[in-house]
């Protein structure tokens, strides 16, 4: 069977090299039919010439038929081809011109720029009707280019504002789009993580899992935090990439932890308080009616005992009765009055509040925040109280005395701005950092054990996370809290 054959103009693109991870190469199709083709505007010149020759040589054989001299005849066929050079050249500019403007249009879409325009196109003529052709093309696709501009903004600014971590990898397994939330999440540092791949930034076991599998991070500062993948892919430039959106379902989790401890303490404190208040009453009553002198029938001993007895009973239900009402206070938290709080004057209050040690408070750059600052303060007092239990307990078993450190300072970039506040001390360290923000559960002998949930609770309000980890470079624990900044916060939509 014959080869077929193949145009001088034409490129074949092989098989092979269309793979998935290349575009097509497109088919070029050839202008003329000549395989050596000269430029069109030679070409349109030699047409004109080859034209001209006929009427030159006509007209040169009929001055000699006239019996005109040659000089004449010379001069004559000397003056008509340049009268025809000019009418050839007047001919060629008014097919030449018109084509390099659309040629000149047409470059410019092909560099972005949609403001060029052919102008004095009308239909009816072949060149018209092009003209008319490519500025609706170049309307087209000015209308195309502004809504891709507008989807793209649109994306970048939905993918800065989400808490959920994102990121996008090539056919290479190399790092091609990431987030706000990625960046803080896995410590990417732009533009040193662009480009690397995900064994180098430690992420290739997240390209083996699959949609809707669970991943597990331990953060520097945090404990580990479980995700759930959502894994999708999509072109770029006709490359595919791999998408990852990761969902903190541990957040999910805690919602609902806390709605159930809400219910428990809510059922816990409406039985428990319909039998406080009489067993409360009936005692105060019963010491109330014993006798200052004894009677002879009862003993005196055994009336001591009884007033005693009734005492601790009473006192008894007004302590329970009282740790009953904090617990109420934490399942019925109101929604937070949020307002713009300076956060350096917040904190040097709350500082100066404790009065066992001196309190450290690193000043950093001036932060706002929206917030309630009643609760605010709250939730960072009982941080701050705890680190400094934890202190000065730690100091009873050392030498070393007792040290507490507030700091503030600002992290992420865009919508994703952040507010860091971390509170480090020397203490013990978490010995069961599982149960930290569990209500009830407290390792101090006079602990309520609803210090630490009730902050939570009221960051978690104010779109805020609270984490509490051992110190890496020393003894002891720090507490990081993040806030959204005022100014992040009003540029979400």
């Amino acid at each position: 069977m014959a080869a077929p054959r193949i145009k001088a103009d034409e490129t074949i693109t092989p098989p092979e090299a269309n793979s998935p991870s290349t575009p097509p190469r497109p088919r070029r199709v050839p202008l003329g039919r000549t395989s050596r083709r000269l430029s069109f505007e030679r070409r349109l010149r030699l047409w004109l010439t080859a034209l001209a020759l006929p009427a030159l040589l006509f007209g040169g054989l009929f001055l000699a038929a006239m019996n005109v001299s040659p000089a004449m005849i010379v001069a004559a066929v000397a003056a008509l081809a340049l009268a025809w050079v000019i009418a050839a050249s007047v001919f060629t500019e008014q097919i030449i011109r018109p084509m390099q403007t659309l040629a000149n249009v047409v470059a410019a879409l092909r560099e972005d720029d949609f403001s060029f325009r052919a102008r004095g196109a009308r239909r009816g003529d072949a060149l018209g009707d092009l003209a008319l052709e490519i500025n609706a093309l170049a309307g087209t696709l000015q209308l195309q280019r502004s809504s891709a501009l507008e989807a793209l903004t649109l994306v970048e600014r939905v993918m800065t504002s989400m808490q959920s971590p994102v990121l996008a990898f090539d056919v290479q397994h190399r790092l091609r789009l990431h987030n706000a939330a990625a960046d803080r999440v896995f410590a990417l540092k732009r533009p040193n993580s662009d480009g690397r791949t995900a064994e180098e930034l430690q992420l290739d076991d997240l390209l083996h899992l699959a949609d809707e599998d669970t991943y597990s991070h331990t953060a520097t500062h945090a404990g580990a935090t479980r995700y759930l993948v959502r894994r999708a892919t999509f072109r770029l430039r006709g490359v595919p990439h791999l998408l990852f959106v990761l969902s903190d379902v541990g957040a999910a989790l805690r919602e609902e932890e806390r709605q159930a401890w809400q219910r428990l303490i809510r059922v816990l404190g409406h039985e428990i308080n319909n039998s406080l208040t009489p067993i409360k009453s009936i005692a105060g009553s019963l010491r109330g009616r014993l006798p200052e002198g004894a009677p002879q029938a009862v003993p005196l001993d055994l009336n001591r005992d009884l007033a005693r007895g009734l005492a601790v009973i009473e006192d008894r239900a007004a302590s329970l009765n009282r740790f009953l009402q904090a617990y109420h206070q934490l399942s019925t938290l109101p929604a937070p009055r949020v307002q713009p709080v300076a956060l350096t004057p917040l904190l040097e209050r709350i500082a100066h509040l404790e009065q066992r040690l001196q309190i450290e408070f690193l000043r950093g750059p001036e932060l706002t925040v929206l917030a309630d600052p009643d609760q605010l303060q709250q939730a960072l007092i009982n941080l701050v109280q705890n680190a400094a239990d934890a202190a000065t307990e730690a100091s009873t078993h050392s030498d070393s005395p007792p040290s507490v450190r507030v700091s503030c300072h600002r992290d992420g970039t865009g919508n994703a701005r952040y507010a860091v506040i971390r509170i480090v001390d020397n203490g013990l360290g978490l010995l069961n950092p599982v149960n930290l923000f569990v209500p009830f559960y407290t390792t101090k002998p006079t602990g309520t054990g609803i210090g630490l949930a009730l902050a939570q609770q009221i960051l978690l309000g104010h779109r805020g996370t609270i984490t509490l980890a051992n110190r890496t470079d020393a003894q002891g624990c720090m507490a990081e809290v993040r806030l959204p900044l005022a100014a992040a916060l009003a540029a979400v939509p």
